[in-house]
């Protein structure tokens, strides 16, 4: 007989994971944190969050930094795409979309002009990431 999957432990509601992942970001310093609810215009999540490192480096350790402390909460990420090349980390947390840019990468596919019809979700950051954030 087959056994029934195990119930997942408190899964994390996508607010809340939103504000975990780019916790987890900022502790990397990740620049630009940008964070959308895309609820009412996407069928395949319910946030988004847009983030910048510095380089390629910067990059794939931010992204790395997010699995781990997702995994640590209990919220394994799906699916991690681009961390080769290091451009353009895509990560799919289920109900929270993650895309982690270098700077020139993130001005090509510009994703808040893109998504504009999604609400900004609010973010508590540093007073110093708060002012570069509108960038």
């Amino acid at each position: 007989m087959k056994q029934a999957p195990k119930p997942a432990r408190n899964p994390i509601d996508a607010l809340t994971k939103t504000h975990l992942i780019v916790e987890a970001a900022l502790e990397r310093k990740a620049e630009r944190p940008v964070a959308l609810d895309v609820r009412d215009v996407s069928s395949f999540a319910d946030a988004f969050v847009i983030l910048t490192g510095r380089s390629d480096r910067q990059v794939r350790a931010i992204a790395d930094h997010i699995a781990r402390m997702l995994t640590e909460a209990g919220e394994r990420p799906l699916g991690i795409e681009g961390t080769e090349e290091g451009r353009w980390v895509l990560m799919d947390c289920n109900d929270v979309v993650v895309h982690v840019f270098d700077p020139d990468t993130r001005e090509d596919y510009d994703l808040e002009r893109l998504w504009s019809d999604a609400s900004p979700i609010e973010l508590e950051l540093p007073e110093d990431e708060a002012s570069g954030a509108a960038r």
